[in-house]
């Protein structure tokens, strides 16, 4: 867990890297909200990052929703509204760590292209193996078919990605099946999203996460206050592209209707 913290805070920001990734991956965002007086905890989700067991592996998804609370735990020292961002399997965790919890202490969601449903979908024959791996060896690994080139446009980012020694490459079976069913869990009853502030920051040529399953989703709530924004011609990473910049300004603007 680290902890970066703002003067004269007015909020604290629970921030949630996505699958294969690590906190690391975020300083420069947290810096920048920092300097917008937010405070920011983020860490390594199990199996990810600097975090021990097995890389790429859980057994159960709600090993990262119990990390989150350490998290949310840790930013309510702060005594400041707390809000969480999630990004691509990160927002998933983090929409099922407020379905799960009701949104206890949460006043806020901001999520950036949040795995709700796959660009490629696994191929039907490929997904009965799996399950059957799951039952039998379900700490098998196998390539996460995630591939650089559709992370980022910006090159330097692409490169220290692909360089970068704490990315998990490969996944195990029983990591698959358990991102398939919250997926499942968080489309398929949209009544159990608690009413709370959201936000969603959408790639619009997103080629990991199906931008359509994130829209579809979205309109299914019934939410009080919800914003969506779909930032054409962006990959999957909108804090890491080109124009991260602006969408970060899109992000404050937003922070500050909450705050």
């Amino acid at each position: 867990m680290w902890t970066y913290a703002s003067k004269d805070a007015r909020a604290t920001i629970v921030l949630i890297h996505g699958a294969g990734e690590h906190h690391g991956r975020y300083e420069w965002l947290a810096q920048k909200w920092n300097e917008h007086g937010i405070h920011v905890i983020m860490g390594d989700l199990p199996g990810q990052g600097k975090t021990r067991g097995k890389r790429g592996h859980i057994n159960q998804f709600s090993q990262y929703i119990d990390a989150v609370q350490e998290w949310v735990d840790e930013a309510k020292k702060f005594e400041q509204p707390i809000f969480i961002l999630g990004h691509s399997m990160g927002g998933l965790v983090a929409i099922r760590y407020v379905m799960e919890s009701k949104a206890k202490d949460i006043q806020g969601l901001l999520l950036s292209s949040p795995c709700l449903g796959l660009f490629r979908p696994i191929k039907t024959s490929k997904d009965l193996a799996s399950k059957v791996l799951n039952r039998l060896t379900p700490t098998l690994t196998v390539a996460s078919g995630i591939n650089s080139n559709h992370v980022t446009r910006d090159e330097q980012i692409r490169d220290q990605y692909v360089r970068d020694e704490l990315r998990v490459t490969k996944v195990s079976v029983r990591w698959y099946q358990e991102l398939h069913k919250n997926m499942h869990l968080a489309t398929r009853y949209p009544e159990k999203m608690p009413d709370i502030p959201l936000a969603v920051l959408q790639a619009g040529d997103d080629k990991i996460v199906s931008k359509y399953a994130v829209r579809d989703w979205f309109d299914s709530l019934d939410v009080t206050e919800k914003y969506y924004k779909e930032w054409k011609g962006l990959y999957h990473e909108v804090f890491n592209e080109p124009e991260k910049e602006v969408v970060f300004r899109h992000a404050v603007g937003i922070m500050n209707l909450w705050t």
